[in-house]
């Protein structure tokens, strides 16, 4: 009975349907409704301190404990629980604030995960910074939400690579899964956030917005780039925005072949969301930017 628990939640976290059928625009009340219920009703009320965390044979372990990520992995989470909790306190409408406040809420649950992890398999990490409050609160939600935009797109990809080639055992895969999903559930609502969040401000502060998500883009990009010289440098770790991402991808193998890796990427993208309301709008930008590049790209043989 509990497994069939178990997987009625995951069911129920991958595949929804707002139940208001007519047409919708996005940026209305009904869009607003429909993103903000995706949200709460496909949580998944899955609890960390009883995750049954696989025991794993000597090489395993070594190859998990050795991924120079958990560090920069465990403080990404927490600081993107702040800013989304910080940022939703901002909010007045209620049904948006509260999905916000379960979307912080999840990345403090994806903390508290790594955390139990990390603790199982014996994994030593740096003491965290202290998490301040941000002072431009729409700013640092804006960092963190398209940070992952970004970074879960690749990530998405690189988990799949990692189950394919036996570099984490399908036990830890099936374990982690959860956490995965949730992200693309982020992404979804983040992306309908957006375009209501724009259709929805006063035409004055229209301009100053595009400016200010041309600024977060560039800052993003920036840490992204550094991010990826420090992987080849072996200095990896120190960029404090930057997702996990590309420094996990450096530690799963240097021979992944680039296109290959990015067709991955593009086709678990497409899977993740699928499930959810064909009227939500997906994410555009980086699916639209990687498969540019692949026109560019060719098998390594």
């Amino acid at each position: 009975m509990e497994s069939a628990a178990v997987a009625a939640a995951d069911r129920g976290a991958r595949f929804w349907t707002f139940g208001d059928r007519g047409p919708l625009r996005p940026g209305d009340d009904a869009h607003k409704a429909m993103f903000s219920r995706m949200l709460l009703e496909t949580f998944n009320p899955y609890k960390p301190a009883v995750i049954a965390w696989p025991v794993l044979d000597p090489q395993a372990r070594a190859r998990l404990t050795s991924l120079p990520i958990w560090d920069i992995a465990v403080q990404t989470e927490g600081r993107a629980r702040l800013r989304m909790l910080s940022y939703a306190r901002t909010v007045a409408d209620p049904l948006v604030r509260q999905a916000l406040e379960l979307n912080g809420w999840e990345e403090g649950r994806h903390k508290e995960v790594l955390a139990r992890l990390v603790s199982f398999y014996g994994i030593k990490l740096e003491p965290e910074p202290d998490y301040v409050e941000p002072k431009d609160p729409e700013w640092s939600y804006l960092v963190t939400a398209y940070g992952e935009c970004i970074d879960s797109f690749f990530a998405f990809g690189l988990f799949e690579v990692a189950r394919r080639s036996g570099f984490f055992p399908p036990e830890l895969v099936e374990t982690f899964e959860p956490v995965i999903q949730e992200e693309a559930r982020h992404i979804l609502f983040f992306v309908n956030w957006l375009s209501w969040h724009k259709r929805a401000m006063p035409l004055w502060r229209r301009p100053w917005f595009f400016f200010r998500t041309l600024g977060v883009w560039a800052l993003l990009i920036g840490e992204r780039l550094n991010i990826a010289r420090d992987v080849s440098s072996g200095e990896a770790g120190s960029q404090q925005d930057a997702n996990f991402t590309l420094t996990g991808a450096d530690s799963l193998g240097k021979d992944i072949n680039t296109k290959a890796l990015l067709e991955i990427c593009l086709a678990e993208n497409d899977r993740r969301m699928q499930g959810y309301d064909p009227r939500l709008l997906r994410p555009t930008t980086v699916p639209s930017l990687v498969r540019f590049a692949c026109r560019f790209l060719r098998y390594r043989k």
